[in-house]
């Protein structure tokens, strides 16, 4: 039997120490990570302790993209930490081609400071002195370059981002216009923006959400014409979140700044449109990105808002008004018809004048109040099934659905013939609506007025219109009335949203925003525009 020597026992009890801290850290944070393991954040000017470092806060060695490349350039020992998923290895390669022709003469005794300044061809670089934000920049994509004996390191931005081409988003189709949409790069989404305001004073604050996930969030606005208090509120409260991060993007940052209750209207606006997001920041609009969502939050936001679609502004002032007074009709159509049919089949006392054909001519199985609520329940795991099915097989479930189940279902004395007509006409206008969240809120609102209907009769329809009316009242979108331009009455701004206007006559942006420069052109007839005002 062999006895161990004093070293390996030694190692086996250093490998126990190591092996019950590790299981031990609790860190939430890669500052407490590095604090934890090294007991401050400095860079080690030794090699050896940063590896050990590497090894135990970001994975080097047990995550296979962890990559830290060492070499001996210029005469001094250097190594390059990237992540191989995100490096560019063109940009790598460049900046390595170049170091290793250097000669120790030419490298001074500050090594680092002579890489910085001569020696690295690139023009994304910036010196670090905290290992955390290291490791921070690192997992972001960047690569850092680490050298012997300093206690600094350079970060290069070498980042590559899996992405997708910009294609027209499907929630945002128009006839006439733009094809690009957002992507869930967070810079590609900054560029398309930026190519439609060449405007200096158009300003993108970024900042990270998320202890664990430091997601990428933008605040972006208009200098000179933005609220500039609405957005030191939206700045403060995205600083204030405390959350181990942010995976589901923009959903889960409404609710952590904006929609904190179970209100189900939506208190800001989504887009996938770049031309409707530069259109919502030239009126005074906050704009939030988040990086990996291909859409972005714009606020504040009112109900009639969620109403106008991008087609409208792509056609004359007539035929836009058109659109929006359909779509407008289309959105009470989804709220009002069923409640208003089942009331006039309950109370046939209520039917006006002519419309005494309105109801089921036969008697069926089910209640009237049963009908709705089973056929409510069938769109709704039509329209999850729509989205779930594999694309050659959506035509056939459609088919399905249509003939197999509707048909039957009223052959068999199931359901009555108007209510699958009428059902479906309410389904038309919820998918007409341009909010996907404001569709499916008016789904539900549907609902409590059925139900409401039902037991409740005449009283049951008024009172619950006077509850929505006085819900969406009391409801804020960042300290700002929910039904503006309705309450408070606003004639002129009510007006241009009952009509599209021509471009030329609106001068002004919508006081709904309070912005800092409310004149979009010259008040002088002849149409001139206003020169801008320039702010000290």
């Amino acid at each position: 039997m062999m006895h161990k020597s004093a070293y390996e026992i030694q190692k086996e009890e250093e490998k126990r120490e190591y092996q019950k801290k590790k299981q031990n850290e609790m860190s939430d944070s890669i500052e407490e990570s590095v604090h934890y393991w090294q007991h401050n954040d400095d860079i080690s000017p030794r090699m050896s302790d940063n590896k050990n470092t590497l090894k135990q806060v970001l994975g080097l060695g047990e995550s296979f993209d962890v990559t830290l490349r060492e070499m001996v350039l210029g005469g001094k020992h250097a190594g390059l930490l990237m992540l191989s998923g995100f490096a560019k290895d063109e940009i790598l390669l460049e900046v390595l081609k170049r170091l290793t022709y250097l000669s120790p003469d030419q490298i001074s005794d500050h090594a680092l400071k002579s890489y910085f300044e001569c020696y690295i061809p690139h023009i994304q670089v910036e010196r670090v002195e905290k290992m955390s934000a290291v490791i921070s920049k690192v997992l972001t994509g960047m690569s850092a370059f680490f050298v012997e004996g300093d206690r600094s390191v350079l970060i290069m931005d070498t980042r590559s981002y899996p992405v997708r081409s910009p294609e027209e988003p499907s929630l945002e189709r128009v006839v006439r216009g733009s094809r690009d949409g957002f992507t869930e790069t967070l810079l590609t989404n900054v560029t398309l923006v930026r190519r439609r305001i060449r405007d200096p004073g158009l300003k993108f604050e970024i900042m990270q959400v998320g202890r664990r996930t430091q997601t990428d969030v933008c605040v972006v606005y208009i200098d000179d014409i933005v609220d500039k208090v609405q957005v030191d509120s939206v700045r403060e409260k995205i600083l204030r979140i405390d959350i181990d991060g942010i995976p589901a993007a923009d959903k889960q940052l409404e609710e952590a700044i904006i929609n904190k209750g179970w209100n189900p209207f939506p208190l800001v606006r989504y887009s996938e449109r770049p031309d409707v997001t530069a259109s919502h920041l030239l009126e005074g609009r906050v704009v939030i990105f988040v990086d990996t969502s291909p859409s972005v939050m714009i606020l504040p936001t009112t109900f009639f808002d969620l109403c106008e679609h991008a087609e409208e502004n792509r056609q004359t002032a007539l035929m836009g008004t058109y659109l929006r007074w359909v779509r407008f009709a289309g959105i009470l159509i989804s709220l009002f018809l069923l409640p208003l049919w089942m009331l006039m089949v309950i109370e046939p006392s209520l039917k006006p004048v002519g419309l005494d054909f309105i109801g089921p001519q036969e008697s069926v199985k089910l209640p009237i109040i049963i009908q709705f609520l089973l056929i409510e329940l069938g769109v709704d795991l039509l329209r999850m099934a729509a989205v779930h099915t594999p694309t050659p097989l959506a035509s056939a479930m459609g088919l399905i659905a249509a003939i197999l189940v509707g048909d039957i279902a009223v052959k068999t004395g199931y359901f009555v013939n108007e209510v699958v007509l009428y059902m479906a006409i309410a389904a038309i206008g919820m998918f007409a609506t341009p909010s996907y969240e404001l569709g499916l809120a008016n789904r539900l609102v549907r609902l409590l007025l059925l139900v409401a209907v039902a037991i409740f009769k005449v009283p049951g329809l008024v009172v619950g219109t006077t509850l929505l009316i006085v819900a969406l009242t009391i409801h804020r979108s960042y300290n700002s009335s929910y039904l503006w331009p309705f309450i408070p009455f606003n004639a002129k701004a009510f007006g241009n949203f009952l009509f599209r206007v021509p471009l030329l006559v609106s001068k002004k942006r919508p006081s709904f925003n309070k912005t800092r420069d409310n004149t979009k052109m010259s008040e002088d007839p002849d149409g001139e525009l206003r020169k801008s005002k320039k702010h000290k």
